[in-house]
């Protein structure tokens, strides 16, 4: 299974299960997500939802082969609907991040109300390099958690940066040995399992409430502006260029 799936003691766990194509997301593999993501909120048994990739890769974002056979192209997409259910989570969702997360790998994080890494991960979101733009409301949320500037450095240039500086942030709460995070994300996620559900349900939607309406429509605002980029000559030379293991050139674009 490209993406497993467990429940055990209150915590149903979604990996990344795919190592030999660096985790890399297939539309199956977000479906998969979106219907685990809905069936673990919906589950009296579940307290919290975790995810984790591989020791060496979080993700390495969207399969870009099969991103264009399949281009979201509907708010119903299995790629809308897994941001729809990460973003619309009631109960707590906990990240456990080791070596590279790009892309939709880092932006999901944004959603996560729990976030640790590894001192191998690497994050990037890259959508700028593909002749496209933010996702999954990344254009807000990374300015109001990091500021400014900091973000339109993330966004803009679309470079890696690395899990200390991820944590200077605020993206992820704290940086562990690579041996110590995936025991130590269980553990955080084994305290919320057992402390009163509806305490820690309540607390979230207190956070979280006064933005859902702004996250929703930003998010409803970036698909489109991706969409219609995703059709647009500076992304067919940024993947053709991609393909062809060449660097793209956009000088040719005004």
């Amino acid at each position: 299974m490209e993406i497993s799936t467990s429940n055990a003691e209150g915590i149903f766990t979604i990996e990344f299960n795919r190592p030999e194509k660096k985790n890399a997301i297939t539309t199956a593999m977000y479906q998969t997500m979106a219907d685990a993501l809905k069936q673990a909120d919906g589950d009296a048994e579940v307290r919290v939802i975790l995810f984790c990739g591989k020791p060496e890769i979080f993700t390495a974002g969207n399969d870009l082969e099969d991103f264009m056979k399949n281009p979201p192209n509907s708010g119903n997409s299995p790629v809308y609907q897994f941001m729809w259910n990460l973003s619309h989570a009631v109960k707590p969702v906990v990240a456990a991040v080791s070596g590279a997360a790009v892309g939709i790998g880092t932006t999901m994080l944004l959603h996560c109300d729990l976030v640790y890494a590894a001192d191998n991960a690497k994050f990037s979101m890259p959508f700028t390099q593909l002749g496209l733009c933010p996702e999954f409301s990344s254009s807000i949320l990374l300015p109001q958690l990091a500021g400014y500037q900091r973000a339109a450095e993330k966004l803009m240039l679309g470079e890696p940066f690395f899990a200390e500086e991820a944590r200077e942030m605020g993206l992820v709460s704290k940086v562990l040995p690579l041996a110590d995070l995936l025991p130590f994300a269980q553990a955080q996620a084994a305290k919320l399992a057992a402390l009163p559900a509806s305490s820690i349900r309540a607390t979230k939607r207190l956070m979280k409430d006064n933005q859902t309406a702004t996250i929703d429509a930003k998010m409803t605002e970036e698909s489109k502006y991706f969409a219609e980029m995703l059709t647009a000559p500076e992304a067919k030379e940024a993947f053709l260029a991609f393909f062809q293991k060449r660097k793209p050139d956009f000088t040719q674009f005004s």
